[in-house]
């Protein structure tokens, strides 16, 4: 056969290297494509790991905030104890406490925590409305400025101001969730993307739940009075953390609610004129009480004597702890501190000594709040209308011959006043009704609130949180240089 002549039984298509070839090709894709279905698994699988990571440092967080309401609420506790005995054992004793004490916790709030003054809740409303992770939201829920307020808190409290530590749990709780969610991301190098509103969110929330040991209380609370955007509403991380620090607070102290009521409170279908009449009277006297808080001090003076508190807000204070020395002096005591034992026996059915509690808590809250001290008005609140419903209870015993639970009557006006002061009717509804454990009335409760709260628009048509948190947030504008000019 000629060389030239091609081979018949030789194949080029079968050529040894060129098979080689293309199984190394084949290999090659196989591998790329294994690597790749590999690769996407461990994306994925990271994906689980960074939502489970997620929600471990958020919820880790909300446990901080539980653990840090419950060690103020026991120093609370004890400073209370202390002003008891004190004033007791020596009545006279709160002419000294009350305004020399009250002058001394607005002299270190102005040196050391100015925007820790008041309840707490305001300035938490004003830093979700700030631009986050700016420095006027840092101002106004700043950790070190929190640690000062629960022992300005705390000092208020040993005084015998008429104060609650509810509203400073809430500051408390949102700025150190912020400084939570700050350290994992800065010292930690988590970049799981916190928004620093859900954090302020979930830990003010989270505070109150803890306080009053009441986890759907937090919630409505968050939905409510923080829930100005969707972040806010309907994160489910968000929710999450502040359910973990109502429930941590039921795991430590158990299920036993904030008051404990011994008898359980029929709710009886003729009890609706009287509900009615209770939320009528709250209605009127929270919006005034409201109004009166935002007004301040000011708008109770002359007008030559106006600029006076704000020139001279020590000596303010001194006359503010001498007039709530004389309120809690003419009513045996019952006007010191945050009212919870006198509120707690009046929804028992304990007869008190003071005919008008309410009405002198009312006003011994004013002036305590007008100190310009760290204090909320939360418990205060409840006091006054537990105060208002014993005296409807006698109104009406008086004139339809009883035909009314006086035991009812205190813890409807409860959430009406509270209500009408806060202008928030769910939150204060269920915060009383889990707070009781009186699920039975939650109908009155309901009723109550949201008339109360319709009738104190009437008297101060702003909400006094919202309201007192705008102030909060053009102060924290102009302290960093930061403000808005107006449009």
């Amino acid at each position: 056969m000629n060389d030239s002549e091609p081979d018949p039984h030789h194949d080029s298509r079968r050529d040894p290297h060129r098979d080689s070839s293309v199984d190394t090709d084949a290999l090659r894709a196989l591998r790329r494509r294994a690597r790749l279905v590999t690769g996407l698994k461990s994306r994925h699988m990271w994906r689980i790991s960074r939502t489970t990571l997620r929600y471990g440092v958020f919820l880790c967080g909300a446990s901080c905030v539980a653990l840090f309401s419950l060690i103020f609420a026991w120093i609370a506790e004890v400073a209370l104890r202390w002003n008891h005995q004190l004033t007791v054992a020596m009545p006279w004793l709160a002419f000294v406490l009350l305004p020399f004490g009250l002058a001394g916790l607005r002299w270190l709030t102005i040196c050391l925590a100015p925007q820790a003054r008041g309840s707490g809740i305001p300035q938490v409303i004003a830093a979700v409305n700030l631009p986050p992770s700016g420095p006027a939201q840092a101002v106004l829920v700043s950790f070190r400025q929190s640690m000062w307020k629960v022992l300005l808190t705390t000092g208020g409290l040993l005084a015998g101001a008429s104060i609650g530590r509810e509203g400073p749990s809430v500051q408390i709780g949102a700025a150190a969730m912020l400084a939570w969610g700050r350290w994992c991301h800065e010292r930690l190098q988590f970049r799981i993307g916190f928004h620093p509103n859900a954090l302020i969110a979930a830990g003010a929330a989270g505070g109150l739940a803890a306080a009053f040991n009441t986890p759907l209380a937090g919630v409505v609370f968050a939905i409510e009075e923080l829930g100005r955007g969707t972040a806010v509403r309907w994160d489910r991380l968000v929710l999450s953390g502040v359910l973990t620090a109502g429930f941590l607070s039921l795991a430590i102290f158990g299920n036993n609610p904030y008051f404990s009521v011994k008898t359980p409170i029929l709710a009886l279908h003729s009890a609706w004129g009287p509900v009615l009449l209770c939320a009528l009277i709250n209605g009127m006297l929270g919006g005034l009480f409201a109004k009166l808080l935002i007004g301040g001090m000011p708008a109770l003076l002359p007008e030559r004597l106006r600029a006076w508190p704000t020139q001279r807000p020590v000596q303010a204070a001194f006359l503010c702890g001498l007039v709530a020395a004389v309120i809690g002096w003419a009513s045996g005591g019952a006007t010191f501190g945050t009212g919870y034992e006198q509120a707690a026996g009046l929804i028992n059915g304990e007869s008190h000594a003071t005919l008008w509690f309410g009405i002198a808590k009312l006003v011994a809250t004013v002036v305590s709040y007008f100190a310009g001290i760290p204090g909320g008005i939360f418990t205060p609140s409840l006091a006054i209308g537990s105060g208002i419903g014993a005296n409807v209870a006698q109104l009406v015993g008086h004139l339809f011959g009883g035909m009314t639970e006086p035991r009812m009557l205190a813890l409807i006006s409860m959430a009406a006043f509270l209500a009408a002061a806060t202008q928030a009717p769910i939150t204060a509804s269920v915060i009383v009704m889990e707070m009781t454990r009186s699920q039975d009335l939650t109908i009155f409760l309901l009723a109550a609130s949201l008339l109360s709260s319709f009738l104190a628009r009437q008297f101060c048509p702003n909400p006094f949180y919202h309201q007192v948190g705008r102030a909060f947030r053009r102060e924290a504008q102009i302290v960093t240089n930061k403000v808005v000019p107006a449009t």
